[in-house]
Protein backbone atom coordinates (compact mmCIF):
# COMPACT_ATOMS: atom_id res chain seq x y z
CA UNK A 1 0.00 0.00 0.00
CA UNK A 2 1.75 3.22 -1.13
CA UNK A 3 1.88 6.17 1.24
CA UNK A 4 1.18 9.73 0.23
CA UNK A 5 3.93 12.21 -0.56
CA UNK A 6 2.96 14.38 2.44
CA UNK A 7 3.62 11.62 4.96
CA UNK A 8 6.99 10.92 3.33
CA UNK A 9 7.88 14.59 3.51
CA UNK A 10 6.81 14.75 7.16
CA UNK A 11 8.86 11.65 7.98
CA UNK A 12 11.85 13.09 6.13
CA UNK A 13 11.51 16.40 7.99
CA UNK A 14 11.22 14.63 11.34
CA UNK A 15 14.28 12.53 10.56
CA UNK A 16 16.24 15.63 9.52
CA UNK A 17 15.28 17.41 12.75
CA UNK A 18 16.33 14.44 14.86
CA UNK A 19 19.63 14.17 12.96
CA UNK A 20 20.37 17.87 13.46
CA UNK A 21 19.63 17.61 17.18
CA UNK A 22 21.89 14.55 17.47
CA UNK A 23 24.75 16.23 15.59
CA UNK A 24 24.42 19.41 17.69
CA UNK A 25 24.60 17.42 20.92
CA UNK A 26 27.54 15.41 19.65
CA UNK A 27 29.42 18.51 18.49
CA UNK A 28 28.84 20.17 21.87
CA UNK A 29 30.13 17.12 23.72
CA UNK A 30 33.13 16.60 21.41
CA UNK A 31 34.23 20.24 21.38
CA UNK A 32 35.25 20.26 25.05
CA UNK A 33 36.81 16.80 25.06
CA UNK A 34 38.64 17.29 21.79
CA UNK A 35 40.25 20.52 22.96
CA UNK A 36 41.43 18.88 26.17
CA UNK A 37 42.88 15.91 24.31
CA UNK A 38 44.54 18.15 21.74
CA UNK A 39 46.05 20.29 24.48
CA UNK A 40 47.38 17.22 26.26
CA UNK A 41 48.91 15.96 23.04
CA UNK A 42 50.65 19.25 22.30
CA UNK A 43 51.91 19.40 25.87
CA UNK A 44 53.33 15.88 25.58
CA UNK A 45 55.10 16.65 22.30
CA UNK A 46 56.41 19.93 23.69
CA UNK A 47 57.83 18.23 26.77
CA UNK A 48 59.55 15.49 24.79
CA UNK A 49 60.96 17.68 22.03
CA UNK A 50 61.83 20.49 24.44
CA UNK A 51 63.70 18.12 26.75
CA UNK A 52 65.78 16.64 23.95
CA UNK A 53 66.52 20.01 22.35
CA UNK A 54 67.27 21.58 25.72
CA UNK A 55 69.74 18.79 26.53
CA UNK A 56 71.39 19.13 23.14
CA UNK A 57 71.61 22.91 23.55
CA UNK A 58 73.19 22.68 26.97
CA UNK A 59 75.59 20.00 25.73
CA UNK A 60 76.57 22.20 22.80
CA UNK A 61 77.20 25.14 25.16
CA UNK A 62 79.28 22.88 27.39
CA UNK A 63 81.34 21.82 24.36
CA UNK A 64 81.66 25.36 23.11
CA UNK A 65 83.11 26.79 26.31
CA UNK A 66 85.12 23.81 27.57
CA UNK A 67 86.30 22.50 24.16
CA UNK A 68 85.22 18.93 24.86
CA UNK A 69 83.62 18.27 21.49
CA UNK A 70 81.59 16.03 20.86
CA UNK A 71 81.22 14.61 24.37
CA UNK A 72 79.13 17.44 25.80
CA UNK A 73 76.73 17.23 22.88
CA UNK A 74 76.41 13.46 23.22
CA UNK A 75 75.97 13.68 26.98
CA UNK A 76 73.41 16.47 26.64
CA UNK A 77 71.49 14.44 24.09
CA UNK A 78 71.42 11.39 26.38
CA UNK A 79 70.50 13.38 29.49
CA UNK A 80 67.81 15.37 27.64
CA UNK A 81 66.32 12.20 26.18
CA UNK A 82 66.30 10.49 29.57
CA UNK A 83 64.64 13.45 31.24
CA UNK A 84 62.08 13.70 28.43
CA UNK A 85 61.16 10.05 28.83
CA UNK A 86 60.87 10.50 32.60
CA UNK A 87 58.60 13.53 32.25
CA UNK A 88 56.48 11.74 29.63
CA UNK A 89 56.05 8.71 31.91
CA UNK A 90 55.01 10.94 34.82
CA UNK A 91 52.49 12.75 32.61
CA UNK A 92 51.06 9.46 31.39
CA UNK A 93 50.72 8.21 34.97
CA UNK A 94 48.94 11.44 35.96
CA UNK A 95 46.58 11.14 32.99
CA UNK A 96 45.82 7.52 33.81
CA UNK A 97 45.11 8.37 37.44
CA UNK A 98 42.82 11.20 36.38
CA UNK A 99 40.95 8.93 33.93
CA UNK A 100 40.49 6.27 36.61
CA UNK A 101 39.23 8.87 39.08
CA UNK A 102 36.70 10.14 36.54
CA UNK A 103 35.53 6.60 35.70
CA UNK A 104 34.83 5.74 39.32
CA UNK A 105 35.10 2.32 40.89
CA UNK A 106 35.14 -0.68 38.61
CA UNK A 107 32.36 -3.25 38.99
CA UNK A 108 33.31 -6.38 40.86
CA UNK A 109 33.29 -9.74 39.13
CA UNK A 110 32.31 -12.84 41.09
CA UNK A 111 34.92 -15.56 41.39
CA UNK A 112 34.32 -18.99 39.89
CA UNK A 113 35.60 -20.61 43.10
CA UNK A 114 32.48 -19.50 45.00
CA UNK A 115 30.25 -21.83 42.94
CA UNK A 116 32.01 -25.05 44.00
Amino acid sequence: MPTSDESREEASKTLDDRLKAFEAGRAKKMSGDAHLDLGRGYRFVGEVVGGVLGGVGLGWLFDRFLHTQPWGLIGGLLIGTGLSISVAMQGAARGMKQALDEAGPLPSVPDDDDND
